[in-house]
């Protein structure tokens, strides 16, 4: 009977067999070992410390060929450099092709070992690891294919403390829902461009980490129930950035300055959101409740109007920071109320405001008492303005 049958057929009946038949499977020949291994899709392995781990291993995973799904377990704590040359045998198996589903729980993994495993393992869409402490996920974007994600922290989860998002629409939703449920000891969260406003309104609303710094760009998923939720829950916010943010209203933005504004928020970025040129008076009212901000960015709010500015300058005198790229309206007005109002401004980005002129660029220059650094553009820089800049030590970047 052995002799009839071919590779192929064996091959097929093999893989239509329980599990538990295995074993008996493996003992009847070295053939039916080889074949029953070569056609395997699935494989569990504990790893036990031993001083021929590693040959064993690398020979054991290049007789399975065909593994689609593979788990690692350590029985003990491995080293570092033992971690890193277990998944090197992973991403330099004969399998990495095919390999679509893996459970790393070896051991931490460091970046350049997720990287390595990036460009063998093209073709994973589940992925089940331990990452180290301080986390960042920037390396999703290395695993086009990934669907599924779990990490596992290599300590207590409630010391992650920062995390960053970006491009992970697929994954984003279940991270949030991750954090909601175990990071007491979140203080600052990124998300840009992914995410479903379900998935957002759940985390804001259930967090329970005091959160001092937010930082979105979602154009199309942050609304006002968003914001309403941060500022009910998040009181200690010392950062807000939101960039592109097309569905948020005053309203919204409102909400979450009166809420902030016993703890002091003390830098707002609202770049490139439409609200700013959109809802006259907003920027004086915000400016009324946020008097402690010390860094306020409003680039590319390609409308926006010296008498809005103006409104809130009046307010904001600690200002250390200001940002204004981009804003093409501003005229040497909003310059002279910058220097009247913002005595402590140390930063200054004025690039692309097509409205400032040399002379009042050279003027503020002048008279500023802080500034350490302006950043515009070349053409504008007379001759007096860069004398006042040598002089005072003022870094200008062109």
């Amino acid at each position: 009977m052995d002799t009839v049958l071919c590779d192929e057929l064996l091959q097929e009946i093999f893989q239509r067999l329980p599990p538990s038949s295995s074993y008996s499977v493996s003992l009847v020949c070295k053939r039916w070992l080889f074949l029953y291994r070569s056609s395997t899709t699935s494989l569990s392995l504990r790893l036990i410390p031993h001083p021929n781990l590693f040959p064993s291993l690398s020979s054991l995973l290049s007789q399975h060929p065909s593994l689609s799904s593979l788990s690692l377990l350590s029985s003990s704590d491995p080293s570092p450099s033992t971690t890193s040359h277990l998944l090197s045998l992973v991403s330099n198996s004969c399998f990495s092709h095919t390999l679509l589903h893996l459970r790393f729980l070896a051991g931490p993994l460091s970046l350049p070992s997720l990287s390595s495993l990036s460009k063998s393992c093209t073709r994973l869409t589940s992925l089940f690891v331990t990452l180290p402490r301080p986390i960042t996920l920037t390396w999703l974007l290395s695993f086009p294919c990934l669907r599924d994600l779990s990490i596992v922290l290599s300590s207590d989860d409630s010391g992650l403390q920062e995390v960053e998002l970006r491009t992970c629409r697929t994954v984003v939703d279940m991270v949030l829902l991750k954090l909601s449920e175990n990071c007491i000891s979140l203080n600052s969260l990124l998300v840009y461009d992914g995410g479903s406003r379900e998935g957002l309104l759940h985390f804001f609303t259930h967090c329970r980490s005091n959160l001092r710094k937010l930082d979105l760009r979602l154009p199309l998923d942050l609304d006002n129930s968003h914001l309403f939720a941060v500022a009910a829950n998040f009181r200690g916010l010392v950062t807000l950035r939101l960039q592109s943010c097309c569905l948020v209203t005053g309203e919204g933005l409102k909400a979450l300055a009166i809420a902030a504004a016993s703890n002091g928020l003390e830098e707002l970025a609202l770049i490139n959101c439409d609200v700013v040129e959109r809802e006259l008076g907003l920027l004086a009212t915000l400016g009324q409740h946020l008097r402690a901000l010390r860094k306020l960015d409003l680039s590319h709010s390609e409308m926006l109007l010296d008498k809005e500015l103006i409104s809130m300058l009046v307010s904001c005198v600690n200002l250390i920071e200001l940002r204004l790229r981009g804003c093409k309206r501003l005229t040497g007005a909003a310059m002279v109320s910058i220097l009247r109002s913002c005595k402590r401004l140390e930063t200054l980005d004025i690039v692309h405001c097509f409205g400032i002129e040399s002379e009042a660029i050279e003027m503020f220059m002048k008279n500023s008492p802080r500034l350490r650094r302006i950043q515009v553009e070349e053409h504008k820089l007379s001759d007096a303005a860069r004398m006042w800049a040598s002089n005072k030590f003022i870094q200008v970047v062109v």
